[in-house]
């Protein structure tokens, strides 16, 4: 079996899209209300509006608008039961992200 080996170019460009995912990626969560969003669906798993805005004791409609914004840009998922829409995360993976994030120490 041949091994292809890429160019200085193409590493560079594989690289330079794995960044910009990364970069999209933090852009999106990077916001105080989605970061407990987030935390509390890694908890919790799949929670209504309701229950996201009292846990977080927030208005409905600030917690409505991080939610359609992290879906939109495939951070979550959702799920409409009647008039109630119940959100779960998406990209599980981001879990991990935050913990490691958590874990810095940085001195601010």
């Amino acid at each position: 079996m041949e091994t292809i080996e890429l160019t200085q170019n193409e590493r560079f460009q594989a690289s330079k899209q794995k960044m910009e995912k990364a970069a999209y990626i933090l852009k999106t969560v990077a916001h105080p209300i989605r970061l407990a969003i987030i935390d509390l669906l890694s908890e919790e798993g799949e929670m209504g509006v309701n229950d996201i805005c009292k846990a977080l004791d927030c208005e409905q409609s600030l917690i409505s608008h991080h939610l359609i914004n992290m879906k939109l840009r495939g951070i979550l998922q959702s799920q409409k039961d009647g008039l109630n829409v119940f959100y779960a995360l998406k990209e599980k993976e981001i879990v991990k992200l935050l913990q490691c994030i958590e874990n810095c120490d940085c001195n601010m």
